[in-house]
């Protein structure tokens, strides 16, 4: 019997039938497929298989060449209490939601950001005036200023690579196959199947936000169904202190 489901590239192309591109309340994740037939992408985050060792966070910085000190995605530990008094550490991976009704679109003075038809939420770079209001409005704390550009910058779900017939960065180095990516159309995707398999054990980070985020989360702990408040994506993960000669 398999630990984990394949997560090759070689398994993910033979999935698609063609490759182009305050607390919140214990709320069931809806992920029910439109009847457009095309493809539709989405995340599943196992927490239980996540060891917090970061090679997604690192893995999602190299292949996107994002600035030192700066990322799309990290994994965040918190301490959490049981009403028994025993505590435990436990983990939320984090990144851009790629919602379905994305709070960002609307406030974007110039348009920069936009939702492609396959549901990825993108930043157009040369429109971008770095004004940040996306920044502000994004109630996962996904979003930031690339010091580098002066853009806004945020997870893509690598879409240079799933318009190329791979999975993203964060999936293909993800050493425990806590990340699951694919088609919400396709019934036959991996996510399609573990998403029916967990039928009303799913949730998503914020439900109250009216976001309908497409990145779903299995066994998330009940304190963290709402806790993306606090740091940013950006400032979450431990780095060298930089010293001077």
């Amino acid at each position: 019997m398999k630990a984990h489901p394949d997560l090759s590239r070689r398994a993910f192309l033979g999935r698609l039938p063609v490759v182009t591109a305050g607390l919140a309340i214990p709320a069931t994740a809806s992920a029910a497929p439109d009847a457009s037939g095309k493809q539709h992408w989405a995340m599943l985050v196992d927490t239980r298989l996540c060891i917090a060792c970061q090679a997604c966070t690192i893995g999602c910085a190299v292949e996107n060449a994002l600035p030192e000190g700066e990322f799309r995605t990290v994994v965040a530990t918190y301490a959490v209490h049981t009403p028994e008094g025993q505590t435990g550490l436990s983990v939320l991976p984090r990144l851009c939601n790629h919602c379905e009704e994305p709070p960002c679109i609307p406030v974007c003075p110039v348009g920069a950001t936009f939702k492609r038809a396959d549901g990825v939420v993108l930043v157009d770079g040369d429109r971008c005036v770095g004004c940040a209001y996306c920044v502000q409005a994004c109630p996962y704390e996904a979003r930031f200023i690339n010091h580098q550009s002066g853009k806004a910058d945020k997870c893509t779900f690598c879409s240079h690579r799933i318009e190329a017939g791979l999975l993203p960065a964060c999936v293909e180095t993800c050493v425990g196959g806590a990340r699951i990516f694919g088609d919400l159309n396709d019934a036959d995707s991996e996510i399609s199947k573990r998403l029916k398999a967990a039928e009303g054990k799913t949730r998503v980070l914020k439900p109250e936000a009216g976001t309908q985020p497409r990145v779903f989360y299995i066994g998330l702990e009940d304190q963290l169904a709402g806790r993306v408040n606090g740091s940013s994506a950006a400032e979450m993960m431990w780095r060298p202190a930089h010293t001077g000669a």
